[in-house]
C-alpha cells in the first residue's frame, strides 16, 4: 500500500511563502528564489585584494603662485617657502627636464 501523498501547501525553500500551485516537485515558488538558493549553496569566491594604491603627487606637477616656479612631485615652494598648487598630471620633459603636464602636451601637438 502507497502511502498517501502530501498534496497540501508546501513552502518555498528559499523564502517560506506558501506554494499553492505546486507543479511535480517543485521547490521553489520562482525561478529567482531558485537562482538565490543555488547562490548561496555555492562557495563564495575570495575577494581579491585591491591594487595597492599609488600616490598622486609622484606624477603630479605643481606651480608655485608666488614665484611661478614648476616642480614635479613636489608641493612646497624652496624659494618662497610656500605650498604650491597641483596643476595636472605629468612629469619631467625629456627634451629640456623641466615639469609639464600631460595637458600640455598634448595641446602642443599639430593636429
Amino acid at each position: 500500500m502507497n502511502p498517501p501523498r502530501d498534496d497540501g501547501v508546501t513552502t518555498c525553500l528559499a523564502c517560506a511563502q506558501p506554494i499553492t500551485h505546486r507543479r511535480g516537485r517543485q521547490r521553489y515558488c520562482s525561478a529567482a528564489c531558485r537562482q538565490a538558493a543555488y547562490r548561496r549553496r555555492q562557495p563564495s569566491l575570495p575577494l581579491l585584494p585591491p591594487p595597492p594604491a599609488r600616490p598622486r603627487r609622484v606624477s603630479s606637477v605643481y606651480a608655485c603662485d608666488e614665484c611661478d616656479c614648476r616642480y614635479a612631485g613636489v608641493q612646497w615652494c624652496d624659494d618662497c617657502n610656500r605650498p604650491c598648487r597641483r596643476i595636472g598630471t605629468g612629469g619631467q620633459c625629456p627634451e629640456c627636464d623641466h615639469p609639464i603636464t600631460i595637458d600640455e602636451l598634448l595641446t602642443a601637438v599639430p593636429s
